[in-house]
């Protein structure tokens, strides 16, 4: 384009815009979100707070943990305020520029009034070019170039045309497009700084920043947990498949995020070489003669004590050890739930033949146990009352007097108001409210359960290999609605000691004795061969070595076997492999799941009714919606959790999963649910058995910050014979002499062949 000129900015004008407009950008967004904001204190906390002086040194450990918080407040008000000041100043230059631009008037510039004569105008030039001019010591080239022009503006003819039509003596500018960075920037003496600042900013900030971000997300999963720790985890699970609880906390304690060489957060002290030692002396089954790596190294041990020291509520030096004992302890729920998820991925792999060792149900439900120990500080086999404030070895005698006996916290809190007061009548009346306000706070769950086919014409109707799915609901209430309420019946309660009693000996046995994996109930179910009209049931199964993994279709359809005796033992064998490969298609998320559903829909028959057509799309509806919900994220506030020995404020957070006690086998994938603030529905599925049957199995509830708070039902499942996969139907049946009859010659050729072909065929 002609008359269009393209520079850079001599005078800034056009800098400071752009500096101004970059400026607005990031203050404006940046003061509604980085200014800060002191939340709105409740006027009713204090009196809902636990004082206890548990809840009084957890307080000040909050506190102590942000010690620059006020100052990094401070200093973001501080930086925002001066941007602010300076997008001020910026703005009133800018507006300089355009008034200079915007207003010339050669009758102000000169001093005289609109009107005035010629002689006037060049007596008023005359008297201001002796002062402005740049040869005279008060002179100023800038103003003496704009006196000038404006006396040209009153004096010459087509001048003054040109100012009055365009409001300048030289006529329409050339339209000009300005590069909004200082003229300096292109000087050749300026060059070396130029390119040497361009050079720091971006071969060696930029790649630096860019290089340690890499490196450290590189070494974490999603959760933040360190993948050497992942690994460790799926070695030792896979090498002790029914793993002791104290055999779990030797593996926690083995993370290597308490390991110096890969966490810099970890403080190591010379103190550490007579406390640490004399700690391991006062702890007994510490394991501390263990050889294997890296149980066996000074970190794990040192981990490990102090682990066994907070369960047992033992007293540690507060400068030294009780802080590496807080920093160890908050880091465990996070670790906790790692090993869940390695545990249930060995068990898919192991039920997908890619490893052999199968870990039993109690291995998971140890680690799942590990976690509301921790949190409250004290040993599974401790009475779970000792999670009030207050309550003491010394008062439980007062629970288990002979008019009653109160084992449970949901029992103590359906007595009266004078009988609670009555046992408790050793404390005073502010340690009591305080037990009080904890006991109300503390979670009641209605658990209930219901299970259905979906996509099925009868939904309750269970046949041999249907998808089950089982809805759990789960409403929240605070414990305080069951005060002095007797009608609520007690829950039904995960009783672990049987499991817990389990693998107290030698590990090494244990291993030994869990290399078989036991077989399922609906395996042991089935003593004798039976008519099946299967096409796989007489055919051979594979080898039990190193199988790949197999759909149930493919399971069933192997090398053939006609003898009677090969034929029972094959028989048996089909069933185990049946199991496992059907609770292997069990899914981790409700998502994945979305397909099998859509695909046993697909067999769904094609002439239903209108009102089967309604109440289908309804369904349909209901899993759209919570696909929906599931995809847009679950929050992770819930409820506080009362935990004066953990030193960071926890929510609660719950596990739901489906399990056969009888085989000690796991059916369904954990689920983590951390959004029980009031409702929750969780779906959970599962295959049902190839062979048909009555069949029981158990749904359990497991909290992750309390102890005593685990719930199970039994829901039985009376699986019906699946029907037999149609091979005809009438509207398949077509005769070679209609379709004859309805082809046309010229449709015999394809659509893509050439006239030569044609006309050789014809």
């Amino acid at each position: 384009m002609s008359g269009q000129k393209f520079q850079y900015d001599e005078s800034g004008g056009t800098f400071f815009y752009f500096l101004l407009s970059f400026l607005a950008l990031l203050l404006i967004p940046g003061t509604y979100y980085l200014w800060p904001r002191r939340p709105k204190q409740d006027p009713e906390l204090v009196s809902k707070e636990c004082q206890c002086d548990g809840c009084k040194k957890k307080k000040i450990i909050l506190q102590s943990s942000e010690p620059w918080k006020e100052t990094k407040a401070l200093l973001t008000k501080f930086l925002i305020i001066f941007g602010w000041v300076v997008l001020i100043l910026l703005a009133y230059k800018v507006s300089q520029f355009d008034y200079e631009m915007a207003n010339f008037d050669p009758f102000e510039i000169l001093g005289v009034p609109s009107g005035s004569s010629q002689g006037e105008i060049k007596k008023a030039y005359r008297k201001l070019s002796l002062i402005l001019h740049p040869d005279k010591e008060t002179g100023n080239e800038k103003a003496f170039m704009k006196l000038t022009k404006a006396y040209q503006a009153l004096t010459d003819d087509e001048a003054r045309k040109n100012w009055e039509k365009y409001g300048n003596p030289d006529g329409p500018g050339a339209m000009s497009f300005g590069i909004a960075l200082p003229s300096w920037i292109v000087e050749k003496e300026n060059s070396v700084w130029v390119l040497g600042l361009y050079a720091l900013v971006f071969m060696v900030a930029l790649p630096t920043v860019v290089g340690m971000w890499w490196y450290r997300s590189i070494r974490y999963s999603g959760d933040q947990v360190l993948l050497d720790t992942t690994q460790l985890y799926y070695y030792f699970f896979h090498k002790t498949p029914s793993m002791t609880l104290k055999r779990v906390i030797m593996i926690l304690a083995a993370s290597y995020e308490f390991y110096k060489g890969r966490n810099n957060e970890i403080v190591e002290r010379p103190g550490d070489n007579e406390e640490v030692p004399a700690l391991i002396k006062q702890i007994s089954n510490l394991g501390a003669k263990n050889k294997e790596r890296p149980l066996c190294y000074v970190y794990s041990l040192k981990a490990r004590a102090l682990l066994h020291a907070h369960l047992s509520r033992m007293p540690l030096n507060p400068e030294t050890l009780e802080k590496d004992r807080q920093y160890i302890v908050k880091k465990c729920p996070y670790l906790i739930q790692e090993m869940v998820t390695c545990v249930n991925q060995l068990i898919l792999l192991a039920y997908a033949r890619r490893i052999q060792r199968l870990p039993s149900i109690e291995t998971i439900e140890n680690c799942m146990k590990l976690c509301p120990m921790i949190v409250q500080g004290f040993w599974e086999f401790r009475n779970p009352l000792l999670q009030l404030p207050h309550i003491t070895d010394d008062n439980l005698k007062y629970f288990l007097a002979k008019k009653r006996q109160i084992k449970s916290l949901q029992q103590f809190a359906q007595l009266k108001g004078e009988e609670r007061r009555q046992i408790l009548r050793a404390l005073t009346d502010s340690q009591y409210e305080d037990i009080m306000k904890v006991l109300g706070s503390m979670p009641y769950i209605e658990f209930k359960v219901r299970s259905e086919v979906i996509d099925d014409e009868n939904p309750t109707v269970y046949t041999a290999g249907a998808i089950v799915t089982v809805t759990v609901s789960l409403t929240r209430k605070d414990m305080k609605h069951l005060f002095g309420d007797n009608t609520v019946k007690e829950q039904t309660i995960i009783d672990d000691s049987k499991s817990g009693a389990a693998g107290e000996g030698n590990e090494e046995v244990v291993e030994e004795e869990n290399q078989a994996v036991k077989k399922p109930a609906w395996v042991r179910q089935r003593k004798g061969p039976k008519k099946s009209n299967k096409k796989g049931a007489n055919k051979k199964a594979p080898p039990p070595k190193a199988v790949p993994v197999q759909t149930q279709a493919t399971a069933s359809s192997t090398q053939q076997n006609n003898t009677p005796n090969s034929r029972r033992k094959d028989d048996a064998k089909l069933e185990k492999d049946s199991h496992k490969e059907g609770v292997s298609d069990v899914s981790d998320t409700e998502i994945d799941t979305e397909r099998s559903d859509d695909e046993e829909s697909s067999h769904d028959k094609k002439d239903s009714a209108v009102d089967d057509d309604d109440t289908e799309w309804e369904r349909f509806q209901q899993r759209i919606s919570k696909r929906e919900k599931i995809l847009e994220g679950r929050s992770k506030l819930s409820h506080d959790v009362h935990c004066p020995l953990f030193p960071e404020a926890k929510q609660e957070y719950w596990w739901a999963y489906i399990c056969d006690r009888k085989s000690h086998t796991l059916l369904t994938a954990p689920v983590h649910i951390t959004s029980l603030a009031n409702f929750e529905e969780v779906q959970l599925r599962f295959t049902a058995p190839r062979w048909p049957g009555l069949y029981t199995f158990t749904v359990c509830l497991r909290s992750d910050s309390y102890i005593g708070f685990d719930q199970a039902q039994d829901i039985k499942l009376d699986v019906k014979e699946a029907p037999e996969v149609p091979t005809e139907h009438p509207q398949w049946d077509i005769s070679d002499e209609e379709t004859a009859e309805d082809v046309d010659p010229v449709d015999e050729h394809s659509e893509f062949t050439t006239d030569e072909d044609i006309s050789d065929n014809e």
